[in-house]
């Protein structure tokens, strides 16, 4: 799914180990500040192969759904997933994501998370999605609202991260509404 500027959104992939170990040590400052702590073991080939591994269980559970974001040479340079997919009385999943640093601000993620979100409303079924930012990450707040998601509100040392908990904004974004059926 061509996201413009020659990137892509596809399916993880078994095979995308090395990739994307190099992708998150290409960006590893400039995620630092976003995510929890990180090993030196999580930006070895052998250590995503076993994290995508995982991913996939998850995805062939009903569990997760997982995307690379890839550049027209082949390297990945982002992610977004859904995970913790819920269904019974909620039919929700949590939704995650990142993009290489020199392409931040193109609009790039908007166009991502828009498409994941169709993805979770057309091929899963979903009702809703939710997703968490710190309270000073701006720039994600901006890709949320830019994608229909609404502010629930604060949550307080929501999650750990870069070592510390911290205090985190939550979103949701109601997938019926922006469904065909409902603009009719």
């Amino acid at each position: 799914m061509d996201l413009g500027d020659g990137i892509l959104l596809r399916p993880l992939l078994a095979g995308d180990g090395e990739e994307l170990a190099a992708a998150y040590s290409r960006n590893r400052v400039h995620l630092e500040p976003w995510e929890p702590l990180r090993s030196e073991e999580f930006f070895t080939g052998p250590r995503q192969h076993q994290l995508i591994a995982e991913s996939l269980r998850a995805v062939a559970d009903g569990r997760g759904a997982s995307y690379v974001l890839e550049d027209g040479a082949h390297r990945i340079v982002g992610r977004a997933n859904l995970s913790d997919i819920v269904r019974g009385a909620f039919w929700s999943a949590h939704l995650g994501y990142w993009i290489d640093g020199r392409l931040a601000g193109r609009g790039l993620m908007r166009c991502a998370v828009d498409l994941v979100c169709a993805l979770a409303r057309d091929d899963l079924g979903l009702h809703r999605v939710q997703a968490a930012t710190l309270v000073h990450n701006e720039a994600s707040q901006r890709v949320l609202r830019a994608t229909g998601f609404t502010e629930i509100g604060p949550a307080p040392r929501y999650l750990r991260i870069a070592g510390e908990w911290q205090d985190h904004l939550l979103f949701q974004r109601i997938l019926e509404e922006d469904s065909p059926e409902s603009a009719a």
